[in-house]
């Protein structure tokens, strides 16, 4: 890796120093629209070979702050400064390493576009996987890999995109900010939430985003291709509960038992029923499907108090599966912490929930969580993210979908409502909103969904190569 002493980069406790806002290298002065839908070679082998290399770079999140974004961030900054951009590192924590350059716009008066991706990615056990996971080895056309599709997928068709404008001397409209981003896979308070909080002024202008989980093929049956943009997201709210009681021996008699108190806590939450609640991106969606299986929905009917959202989607095949999660609040629980020793009672339980509620639905949460923990057990957040909504009636949405819809003209874009979430809440701060939008084009069989966080996460080197041809055309069209 080369001298990257030409970059800025701040120290650990977020000063910048004499790091500001970069000013934009102009990467040539032809519009875009006089360049046509083509990438040329190199950055079609790019887009394969930066998937690759990043893979290499291991910066699994565990959660406990040992991660190290940094080689990554160096190398995504290298390859911007070859493209004449001038890319800022930044960092929270010694290590986890933000980057961000601009790509200064042909008009001025245009609003800015952020496009960002995260390096880290989610742990991965190498005996469970058929391929080493940091191997990034292509095999049969495949990038074998964790993040090859979240979301070093994504990174890559970026910077493949990128450097292919340096050298056909392209420039899109309006600005567009690139941030790669730390921390994405816990709380993103390394990253995105770093940058939203304090660096602000990197994002001047920005008011819509592109990123990860959507625009990937999903086969739904028999000639029907969706793919699915994602124009909102749940919101995060991951619990504390706590159940304090009377410690003491196990062979007593104990009607204060802290781990009974929290037991049966998480016994209610698990099996609550949570009601109903259709948001507009959901709305859209379930019309939108609906139609391609010859359903007309009932839009009035889903205001209804008594509509039965479920024999709708039980109507909609493997299609259910991308709405299904999101016409509801949530909460599963998934850590349970009590005891030392068989025969003492502890004194104390603990327990974690992965709660995500509907945008609109959190005081419904609230309220609900307060009835279930009962008066023995409280709760607190342990992390908290607002839901998010898009519009699906935007010109932003119709670019997106006519951008899938000219590469893949047999498919239908559909918008979907994420049961997760991504940095774009953090950069949802500063009044950006965010789409989902990481092209793909995947053969049947091939199930993006349970690769996510899954064993043998890989991507087909055709799929990279569709996204970037997509991930362009978006761009300069944006």
């Amino acid at each position: 890796m080369g001298d990257m002493s030409s970059m800025n980069s701040s120290d650990a406790n977020g000063t910048t120093g004499a790091v500001g806002v970069p000013e934009a290298t102009e990467v040539g002065q032809a519009s875009a629209s006089a360049t046509g839908d083509a990438l040329d070679a190199r950055a079609l082998d790019e887009v394969v070979t930066f998937t690759s290399d990043l893979i290499r770079i291991d910066t699994t999140n565990r959660g406990s702050g040992d991660c190290r974004e940094r080689p990554a961030a160096e190398y995504v900054a290298e390859r911007l400064a070859e493209a004449g951009l001038e890319p800022v590192l930044l960092e929270r924590t010694p290590g986890r390493t933000n980057v961000v350059a601009r790509i200064e716009g042909t008009d001025p008066a245009a609003d800015a576009l952020l496009v960002h991706g995260h390096l880290d990615v989610v742990p991965a056990e190498p005996a469970d996987w058929t391929v080493h996971p940091f191997s990034g080895e292509v095999r049969d056309g495949v990038v074998w890999g964790r993040g090859a599709v979240d979301m070093k997928n994504m990174d890559a068709m970026v910077l493949s995109v990128v450097r292919a404008w340096a050298r056909a001397g392209i420039r899109p409209r309006r600005d567009i900010v690139l941030a790669y981003t730390a921390d994405e896979e816990a709380s993103a308070a390394d990253g995105a939430g770093f940058l939203a909080d304090r660096h602000p002024g990197l994002f001047e202008g920005c008011t819509e985003g592109v990123s990860e989980s959507g625009a990937y093929t999903f086969h739904a049956g028999p000639g029907m291709t969706l793919y699915p943009i994602g124009a909102g997201e749940r919101g995060t709210a991951w619990l504390k509960l706590t159940a304090d009681g009377r410690a003491g021996h196990g062979s007593k008699v104990n009607d204060a038992n802290a781990v009974s108190r929290l037991a049966a806590a998480i016994t209610r939450i698990a099996d609550h029923h949570w009601p109903v609640r259709l948001t507009p991106t959901v709305r859209a969606a379930l019309v939108e499907i609906a139609a391609l299986h010859g359903i007309e929905a009932d839009l009035d009917g889903m205001d209804a108090e008594g509509f039965d959202v479920d024999g709708l989607l039980g109507k909609l095949g493997r299609a259910a599966e991308l709405i299904a999660p999101t016409v509801r609040n949530s909460a599963n629980p998934t850590v349970l912490e009590a005891g030392y020793k068989v025969n003492v009672i502890p004194g104390r339980a603990t327990a974690y929930v992965d709660g995500r509620t509907v945008p609109g639905g959190e005081e419904e949460f609230r309220t609900t969580l307060d009835r279930l923990t009962g008066p023995d057990v409280a709760w607190e957040f342990h992390h908290r993210e607002a839901g998010l909504q898009a519009p699906v009636d935007s010109p932003t949405f119709a670019k997106l979908r006519a951008a899938v819809e000219r590469f893949d003209p047999a498919g239908h874009a559909v918008p979907f409502c994420m049961s997760g979430g991504t940095d774009a809440k953090q950069f949802s701060r500063l009044g950006i909103t965010g789409y989902g939008f990481s092209p793909l084009r995947l053969p049947p069989g091939f199930d993006y969904q349970a690769l996510f966080h899954g064993v043998d996460e890989r991507v087909p080197v055709e799929a990279l190569r569709f996204g970037a041809r997509v991930l362009d055309h978006y761009l300069k069209s944006a």
